[in-house]
């Protein structure tokens, strides 16, 4: 083969190389396209609440969750004020288009139980608070949980869950239908080794209202569980809460200014070195899952017992023949987790 037929040959394959090189890279850019907006869609339901507000906070920071809604529960205050603080929390984002749905005024049939020992008349106890701008969302929350799991493929939506479960147990006693729609749900409640923040043996969340918990545990839905056991390792100690306030932004600011608040409370009460960062655990669990480990239990609830109401019995050691209902988190990595949390409340404003 002489000299220019090996020539012509090279550049023949030059010249389909080229095209091939543009193709790769016109795909390269098309899934990188495709990974970047490609969202976990959530609904939360929370009781705002400092600590939720921070979750909230966090949530809307991120370009990882698509936020269909806010449902917001009667718990750590009644529910014109959660409902008011969810909108002020959204205004603080300035994120727009996001609605806040009004949900259950009080447990499935028992009294509501507060906290204002904890976060203040208010809720958010230690900012300066305004009048949200936007409106509540026409309808109930309940509705809009059930209509937004029916008008979205099965298996695509993850339920948050910051507070007391009324809205997510009555979704479902109303429509059995959406247990197989739920992706997940990811949930801050209970405790085992950690056991009680408001009786011997009961955490908040789940002692508020112990039957709506025992409906979402029995559901079949996968559920992972950010129990006290984890959060009370993940604390607010004085340098997290200056990296916080170190960013520079005015929610940075905010959040240092709760959790001042927030914290000095259970530092008295428990003798803790920092405050136990409760519901933003559920929203370092949708952004990033390897931070945290678990075993997956059965959990029930004490409905019954006035000694022992609202305590989650988990058969850690498989001692029943009941099956696992949920991936109970026992260990996150705090130093990774505050990182993650300074680094997405930075993009706020």
């Amino acid at each position: 083969m002489g000299p220019g037929e090996n020539r012509s040959e090279r550049l023949l394959v030059l010249k389909m190389k080229i095209p091939l090189v543009c193709i790769a890279g016109a795909l390269l850019m098309f899934a990188d396209s495709v990974f970047a907006i490609e969202k976990r869609a959530v609904i939360i339901d929370a009781d705002p609440g400092q600590d939720d507000a921070i979750a909230l906070l966090f949530a809307l920071g991120s370009n990882q969750l698509d936020i269909l809604g806010i449902t917001t529960v009667a718990g750590n205050v009644p529910l014109d004020l959660t409902s008011k603080n969810a909108r002020i929390i959204l205004d603080w984002s300035n994120r727009k288009g996001i609605p806040v749905y009004a949900g259950a005024q009080k447990p499935l049939v028992r009294d509501l139980v507060t906290a204002e020992d904890v976060h203040g008349k208010t809720g958010l106890d230690g900012v300066t608070l305004h009048e949200p701008p936007g409106k509540l969302a026409p309808g109930h929350a309940v509705d809009f949980i059930i209509r937004t799991l029916r008008q979205n493929p099965p298996g695509t939506i993850t339920i948050g869950l910051l507070g007391p479960a009324t809205n997510l147990a009555l979704a479902m006693t109303k429509a059995p239908d959406i247990k197989s729609r739920i992706k997940e749900i990811v949930m801050m409640g209970g405790g085992r080794f950690y056991p009680g923040n408001i009786t011997p043996v009961a955490e908040f969340n789940v002692y508020v209202d112990p039957d709506a918990a025992n409906i979402v545990f029995q559901s079949g839905v996968p559920i992972v569980v950010l129990p006290l056991d984890v959060t009370h390792t993940a604390l607010t100690t004085p340098d997290r809460v200056q990296k916080l306030r170190d960013i520079g932004n005015l929610n940075g600011d905010r959040i240092a200014d709760i959790l001042t608040s927030y914290s000095r409370h259970d530092m008295e009460k428990f003798g803790l070195e920092g405050g136990p960062l409760h519901d933003p655990c559920v929203i370092g669990y949708l952004l990033n899952p390897s931070l945290f480990d678990g075993k997956q239990v059965n959990v029930m609830v004490e409905t019954k017992s006035d000694l022992t109401l609202g305590q989650t019995v988990v058969d850690w050691n498989a001692v029943t023949d009941r099956k696992p209902n949920a991936l109970w988190i026992t260990k996150v990595k705090a130093d990774e987790f505050y990182a993650l949390l300074t680094d997405t409340l930075s993009q706020l404003p």
